[in-house]
């Protein structure tokens, strides 16, 4: 009889978490000023660039610190700021840093929450033109506007919450975990393709050639080689794909 008392009162304390952790995620939306979409969020404006700037230098250490080329720096940063001066990143609060790194064998550019951008040399070398650049860096700015790393720790720290619920409740945590990780990758592979349309408009605004952005595309679809990850398989969508809705993209905003 107390075994069965004591279950039910880790049942009532495990459906009490899960219900918590929603009502305070429903509590938490609010809609992206700049992308229209409604979602969770948990930090300030100053408390993501706040992290962004704390783990800055760390980023740049992974990627062995930054380019020793002022020149380049110097077109990482005139580029970075035509793009924010002449779109709608200008009236965020956000500071924006522009940095290039010198990691000659990795092909990536991400961004941190708050402003914080990043692109190694090795995909700078491989850029074509301003325009290329343009569209990288358009493509990371789309992604702090697009606050995804705010969303994901909002969505990160709501599957630990309900995860323990579930834990307390009954044997179910390993799923729930599991539930959690599937959302998270699927909104990741939405975050890609939102940015891509956020780059595209804010190359436009700029006076950039959005189209280069679709060339972009194919250097990270050269890059990756014929036995690149399927796209069910992988957080970011197949460039064919990315390369369809940017298309879609330029059309809708070249009207």
């Amino acid at each position: 009889m107390r075994r069965r008392g004591g279950f039910k009162i880790r049942l009532f304390i495990g459906i009490a978490i899960v219900c918590f952790a929603y009502l305070r995620k429903c509590s938490q939306k609010e809609v992206n000023p700049y992308t229209g979409k409604s979602q969770a969020i948990s930090l300030t404006t100053d408390q993501e660039i706040a992290i962004g700037l704390q783990q800055a230098p760390s980023m740049a250490q992974q990627h062995g610190g930054l380019y020793q080329n002022q020149q380049y720096q110097d077109l990482v940063d005139k580029i970075g700021k035509r793009l924010v001066d002449n779109s709608i990143a200008r009236q965020s609060n956000y500071k924006y840093e522009f940095h290039l790194l010198r990691d000659e064998r990795a092909i990536n550019a991400f961004a941190l929450p708050g402003g914080q951008i990043f692109i190694t040399y090795a995909l700078f070398s491989k850029l074509k033109n301003e325009d290329q650049l343009a569209g990288v860096l358009g493509h990371e700015i789309g992604h702090v506007l697009g606050k995804h790393s705010n969303e994901r720790i909002t969505d990160a720290n709501f599957w630990k919450l309900l995860t323990m619920g579930a834990s307390v409740g009954a044997d179910l945590g390993q799923l729930a975990n599991g539930i959690g990780q599937q959302t998270l990758l699927k909104n990741g592979r939405g975050d890609e393709l939102e940015s891509d349309e956020l780059g595209v408009k804010l190359m436009i605004d700029a006076g950039y050639k959005p189209e280069s952005l679709i060339g972009v595309m194919q250097i990270l679809k050269a890059a990756a080689g014929p036995n690149r990850v399927p796209e069910f398989q992988s957080s970011h969508p197949d460039p064919e794909n990315r390369i369809e809705k940017i298309k879609e993209a330029i059309r809708k905003y070249s009207k």
